[in-house]
């Protein structure tokens, strides 16, 4: 009788194991490639406790992110650029120029977002005297390809972007400005790809993968292990790549150029202390600014003023 039991015992675990690892297969299938359609499943903590539920056995929705808006909607007259990213993808990007600008700010965009959400960050660089390429990441508005690697593979997005700037627009400063996903992106490409900028902007970026996919556990009030490691392994193995490695703290010790790092107070999806945690690994020169009024990826909207000074003191730096 005793065995019998321990029998039982060991198959309901073992498919409670292959059940869990099943369930995080799905999700992790659900976080990286787009829905073919429908509305985007609504942030974590705005979700009532059965809707968490139903998101725990469904997974989430997003479709494909699409660009609504132009620089022609913000005043900014612009070109359309067509280029290959080296993975067979080609990436769309609108080029804005400004006359005798010595530096061309290549913006790059957040998770499941696309060019047309940098809009405003854009106006505000062409306002300080850059030139401006807003890029969509593989994936996303104008670009081909269709889900998202969180950052991964996106770093060949940004070191595409970057030689084709460098190409195009020879003698100029090339400034990376990269929003969460967009600044892991921009700080593995300087880490792991050689992409050489002037300087860099990171807003809102995590720390590591690792700990975005916990956090969105913890935003939705449930415990974060194991499902956070098992999402995170079936990720890596679906994007073939290891997304436990994927570190911007460790990608941010490879740079040397100057560096701002903007970070919101108000922001849920990270803290204070992972923006910290990856300007301290800087070289060169940094500064950290933390905006008390922001959330995530919107810390010129929500003090314009600030933001200009911040980023017209690294462009002094750049200059100097």
């Amino acid at each position: 009788m005793r065995k019998k039991w321990l029998r039982r015992i060991g198959i309901a675990a073992l498919v409670g194991v292959a059940g869990l690892n099943a369930l995080a297969y799905f999700h992790a299938g659900a976080m990286t490639r787009w829905a073919p359609a429908g509305e985007r499943t609504q942030r974590p903590e705005e979700l009532s406790w059965v809707q968490r539920a139903g998101v725990l056995l469904t997974g989430v929705s997003i479709p494909r992110p699409e660009n609504s808006l132009t620089p022609a909607d913000v005043g900014l007259a612009f070109e359309t650029h067509d280029f290959e990213n080296g993975r067979g993808d080609r990436l769309e990007a609108w080029y804005v120029p400004v006359e005798g600008a010595a530096v061309v700010s290549l913006l790059f965009h957040g998770y499941a977002a696309k060019k047309d959400t940098m809009l405003d960050v854009a106006k505000g660089l062409v306002e300080l005297g850059s030139a401006v390429l807003l890029v969509d990441f593989y994936g996303s508005g104008g670009s081909s390809g269709t889900g998202t690697s969180l950052g991964i593979h996106e770093a060949y997005d940004v070191r595409a972007a970057s030689d084709y700037a460098r190409q195009h627009w020879p003698g100029r400063s090339l400034l990376l400005y990269g929003q969460s996903m967009g600044g892991a992106a921009v700080l593995r490409a300087v880490a792991e790809l050689g992409v050489a900028p002037d300087a860099i902007v990171i807003e809102s970026t995590f720390d590591r993968l690792l700990s975005t996919v916990e956090n969105r556990f913890h935003r939705m009030g449930l415990p974060a292990t194991p499902f956070a490691q098992l999402l995170v392994l079936w990720g890596s193995l679906r994007l073939g790549a290891n997304g436990f490695e994927h570190d911007p703290v460790e990608y941010a010790a490879s740079v040397r150029c100057p560096t701002l790092v903007l970070q919101g107070g108000r922001d849920r999806t990270l803290s204070s202390e992972e923006a910290r945690a990856i300007c301290d690994r800087l070289g060169g020169w940094k500064h950290h600014s933390e905006y008390t009024k922001a959330g995530h990826e919107d810390v010129r909207s929500a003090d314009p003023l600030r933001w200009k000074k911040d980023v017209a003191g690294l462009l002094a730096e750049l200059r100097s």
